[in-house]
């Protein structure tokens, strides 16, 4: 079995990985807040650790692992979003509208992360389904005197932690002048953190023993990981923008909760996004969301494969011009996959497996740029087995490929029959423009060797004109001709040659 190893943000060493149970690997990955779409930088992680529980599956079992991604339905921002529409005169209630948004922007996301071609995590547990446990599990660290309860809010006293800091590397009094900690006058420390904060009137709350009220941010994550992980899991993952003060509030809350355990042995954080060089913003115009690259016709399939460009520990810019690439790569890997259809035996590719190279790159703490390195050598050497066991283990549906990307997608139609292959009825559009063409490339092939004797080459280039019109990229080298439709292709335009 190959050795997956991965840097842990915890040790910043790169470790093997050994599982707490090989027949059990166990990952919870922070998700969305849901009050809106997801942006770019969002989609990341999910790329991310989609491409890790790939690997996981492959090496351990589709069976054998468990992967925990949640949504956080309770937030100030979901609050806002209902009552600004409550006041707009929407109808229901309060929490009517709340339920409405979460579930239009869960929807959402689903749709945009799947044109992603991620998986669905095998769990992926709401907020507010674990009130309950939340509540029990402060009362517990009430109980061990790492939290106390003050004006209806109850907060985590971080000095009872004596590792407080070593995922980010700080000392608490260092962490005391940060921008992100929060001073109120009811607490012990100004580090101390919420657990439970009051609600008012128009806000959702839950009963408690300290009022109704709501949780926490931090709370949340660690009541859903232990319930549908246990004590202990394998790998904790998110962005690094998380690591600080979710993630340390996460490990401290969840060790003095569960002393016998360990919460997670493998921390593991994905570097920032950037658009053209700088820092995504809507100040700036370069912030968009997923779905706003979806609208401009942008497939995503190549948004994963610019994603997976870069490794994720390194910081990553988004181009225009790296989506050209990604997009033009993806064309000649369906060009090819696409090329003989009839007579390639396609169909044992089903069960294609990659390369041990491969595996080994994306093991080796999921080296993406050189298992893309390693998938453009399969397709030089035109090693189809190969490259399309390494397309699936990347994430990417080769039919679909073919479909998307390849000028006919004339695969995507071919039907199996008990007597052999055969094209469906309505593929046969696709396959005729596919003879068309074909057939322009020897009429025109016959224009270019005349040509070449008389040096009068007006019919060429007339030809040639009328198919750049009709979106087809014309290829000449001294072994012949290639005509290859492209994603504006019009096989209309093309009745002007006779």
């Amino acid at each position: 079995m190959v050795t997956i190893r991965l840097t842990n943000s915890k040790t910043r060493t790169k470790e093997d990985f050994v599982p707490i149970d090989p027949a059990n690997v166990r990952m919870y990955v922070c998700g969305p807040t849901v009050y809106d779409r997801a942006h770019l930088g969002n989609a990341r992680p999910v790329v991310v650790f989609d491409t890790l529980y790939r690997l996981l599956r492959h090496v351990y079992g589709a069976d054998h692992v468990t992967y925990v991604r949640n949504f956080t339905d309770v937030d100030d921002k979901i609050n806002a979003e209902a009552l600004r529409r409550q006041k707009a005169g929407s109808p229901g209630t309060l929490e009517d509208l709340i339920h409405e948004r979460t579930e239009e922007t869960i929807a959402w996301y689903h749709a945009d992360m799947d044109a992603l071609g991620t998986l669905r995590p095998d769990h992926e547990p709401r907020a507010t389904e674990y009130i309950g446990q939340m509540i029990a599990m402060i009362q517990g660290l009430i109980a061990g005197g790492h939290a106390y309860p003050v004006e209806g809010h109850v907060l985590f006293r971080v000095r009872s932690y004596q590792d407080y800091g070593k995922l980010s590397g700080r000392s608490i009094d260092d962490m005391i002048a940060g921008a992100r900690v929060e001073v109120a006058p009811f607490k012990e420390d100004p580090m101390d953190f919420v657990l439970w904060k009051p609600s008012s009137g128009e806000e959702p709350g839950w009963d408690s023993p300290w009022g109704k009220g709501r949780p926490g941010w931090h709370i949340e994550c660690s009541a859903m990981a232990h319930e549908l992980l246990g004590d202990s899991f394998d790998i904790h993952g998110g962005g690094l923008d998380l690591q600080f003060p979710h993630h340390e509030n996460e490990i401290a809350q969840s060790a003095c909760a569960h002393p016998h355990g360990d919460f997670a042995h493998y921390w593991l954080h994905n570097e920032m996004l950037q658009v053209e060089g700088k820092k995504m913003s809507k100040s700036l115009g370069n912030f968009f969301t997923v779905r706003d690259l979806l609208d401009q016709g942008i497939p995503g399939e190549v948004i994963r494969f610019v994603l997976l460009m870069t490794h994720y520990r390194s910081p990553m810019d988004w181009t225009a011009e790296k989506a050209r690439q990604a997009e033009a790569t993806l064309r000649k890997i369906a060009e090819f996959l696409e090329s003989d259809p009839l007579t390639k035996p396609w169909i044992d590719l089903r069960y294609a497996r990659p390369p041990e190279e491969f595996v080994e790159a994306l093991s080796n703490d999921l080296n993406t740029s050189l298992a893309l390195t390693l998938l453009g050598g399969y397709l030089k050497k035109r090693e189809e087995s190969h490259l399309v066991g390494a397309l699936r283990l990347l994430g990417f549906d080769t039919e679909r490929l073919v479909e998307k990307f390849s000028p006919f997608s004339v695969r995507s139609f071919i039907a199996e029959s008990g007597s052999g292959r055969t094209i469906s009825a309505h593929g046969d559009a696709a396959w005729n423009n596919a003879q068309r063409v074909d057939e322009l490339r020897g009429k025109l092939e016959t224009l270019r060797t005349a040509a070449m004797a008389t040096k009068d080459f007006s019919a060429v280039d007339a030809m040639k004109s009328v198919l750049v019109a009709a979106g087809v990229e014309v290829r000449m080298s001294k072994s012949g001709v290639e005509l290859v439709p492209g994603p504006d292709f019009d096989p209309a335009k093309l009745e002007a040659i006779q």
